[in-house]
């Protein structure tokens, strides 16, 4: 039997001790009878993240235990996390989950509670902030899904100095409207060439965006500022650069297709040696991939000469540097005007999949007045977690888990070797539990898997919080945390379907399926 090793509640107030300090392997809790919900002692739950992992979870959760309380944390006023901030605006037909977490939302046993972030102070001036140890108090079991805030970095010369860079994850946040991001303020009248690194779904989404006629768009529910900014945009052609070649690419034909089809832009042949000769040969999904690449590479009737805008798919280049133009004044002030890479080679082979760069010493410079770096997004730890001995994987960027979603520690056994144990009630779902891979779909099948393995320790009365005395969730955090006057800065759900409807009757407005709110404070003004 393995020993729980101790935490140490320094700011949890547990009194001291988890709810069980040492528990016995899995396969023993069958012989013991499932925890019971009842109406006076259901399994309360909080949901720390309002996105499609925190949803999917909750949705499966109060399915298969009756009478389950859910509160789920959202540290902005409105909900759905990427779904409405990273989903692309010309995809609208991606956001149709929202009609399924609407039915979730609408149980009598589920509870938004919106403009409130956990552990870390909010990011916008009119939202609130309770700690991580409160929910500890509160809840029989804490479930993060905060998704993944931050974005990985070159590491390169000029990344932070120059202006014209910036990251993906800025630029799709400020587009879809983002408050924290409504500030970018993108530049894109300095000149016509830009750069984005890396050949992932978002990189696609930002050469789109940068590329489609601006008449389309204005029938999204894009905001309102990237409308006005991409309408003054100059950028006429745009490199979607690799480090490796198209057989290792991240994205799909879906966001291929979609570039290629765009009216008045072209393509710009591949280097069809990176190309398999037999593409019969390939799994279907490649092979459908490598087949729309070569015919857009031989097509003939949209050339680069022809058309206004073109975009193309630059393989084997790993950056190397940003640089500013030679008449620069000083770094402080200097406009990005070049970007810097080394070519590559693939080994084994460019055919292989899972082939590696390798350097060559070739240096091959890109004009570029605009660049953005969009190598994946990255989950950071809850300030709190240190505090509690939650581990997380920097690197990784994830919280330590068995793969189910139960988050893990290491523990001595008896024989003082090391083992992995699960701390009692704490989950994670989404990017955090996995790093930042998959779609929507992908997502929803790892949410399931998180809320099958909080049943499964439910129902063999694995240990939880709390669960010797009756805990009251998000009342109870309420009254510990909340000063007088915060209570109206809360957004229930009917405040967001408040928040939804103005929304949606400015659009009205305008011909488009919404405009949204881009500032917390506006969105809070619509609840008066």
């Amino acid at each position: 039997m393995a020993f729980v090793a101790r935490v140490k509640p320094r700011t949890l107030g547990l009194r001291g001790r988890w709810p069980s300090q040492v528990h016995a392997p899995r396969r023993m809790y069958s012989q013991h009878p499932a925890h019971h919900t009842t109406p006076e002692h259901p399994l309360r739950v909080a949901v720390i993240g309002s996105g499609p992992a925190g949803f999917y979870t909750t949705y499966k959760l109060m399915a298969k235990i009756q009478g389950t309380k859910v509160d789920m944390y959202e540290s902005l006023p409105v909900p759905f996390g990427l779904v409405r901030f990273g989903v692309a605006p010309d995809h609208p037909e991606v956001k149709n989950c929202q009609e399924k977490f609407e039915e979730v939302a609408s149980s009598p046993d589920f509870n938004f509670i919106g403009n409130v972030s956990v552990g870390t102070k909010s990011d916008h001036p009119d939202g609130l902030t309770v700690p991580l140890a409160s929910l500890f108090r509160h809840y029989n079991a804490i479930i993060f899904a905060y998704g993944a805030a931050q974005d990985r970095k070159l590491g390169i010369p000029g990344e932070d100095q120059l202006k014209g860079v910036y990251s993906a994850r800025e630029f799709v946040g400020w587009y879809n409207g983002l408050p924290e991001h409504a500030n970018l303020n993108p530049d894109l009248t300095q000149g016509e060439e830009a750069v984005v690194i890396g050949q992932g779904n978002v990189a696609l989404d930002v050469a789109r965006m940068l590329l489609e006629d601006v008449d389309v768009l204005r029938k999204t529910d894009i905001a309102a500022h990237a409308l006005e900014t991409l309408s003054q945009s100059r950028v006429k052609r745009v490199h979607v650069v690799g480090r490796r070649g198209p057989m290792q690419a991240a994205f799909t034909i879906k966001e291929v297709r979609e570039l290629m089809k765009l009216s008045n832009v072209s393509f710009h042949p591949v280097d069809t040696s990176l190309l398999p000769a037999d593409l019969k040969s390939l799994p279907r999904a490649p092979r459908r991939l490598m087949e729309m690449l070569a015919k857009g590479t031989t097509a003939t009737s949209q050339s680069p000469s022809e058309t206004s805008k073109s975009w193309s798919l630059d393989f084997c280049l790993t950056p190397k540097a940003f640089s500013p133009s030679s008449s620069s004044a000083s770094p402080a002030s200097s406009q990005l005007a070049s970007t810097t890479f080394e070519r590559t080679t693939l080994s084994p082979s460019p055919f292989d999949p899972n082939a590696y760069a390798l350097p060559t010493g070739e240096m091959v410079t890109l004009p570029s007045s605009i660049a953005f770096r969009s190598i994946g997004y990255k989950s950071t730890a809850l300030p709190e977690f240190s505090d509690i001995n939650i581990p997380f994987d920097e690197r990784r960027g994830i919280i330590s888990n068995d793969g189910h979603g139960r988050v893990q520690h290491e523990e001595r056994t008896r024989g003082a070797e090391m083992s992995h144990g699960s701390f009692p009630g704490l989950y994670c779902a989404g990017w955090v539990k996995t790093g930042p891979t998959g779609v929507i779909a992908s997502t929803m099948e790892n949410a399931f898997a998180t809320a099958d393995a909080i049943i499964e320790d439910w129902v063999s009365r694995t240990p939880f919080l709390n669960v010797d005395r009756k805990v009251h969730g998000w009342e109870g955090v309420r009254s510990e945390v909340l000063r007088s006057g915060d209570e109206k800065r809360v957004v229930d759900w009917q405040g967001w379907r408040r928040i939804d409807e103005a929304e949606r009757e400015r659009g009205r407005e305008t011909g488009r399926s919404r405009e949204k709110f881009t500032r917390t404070g506006e969105m809070l003004n619509v609840l008066g």
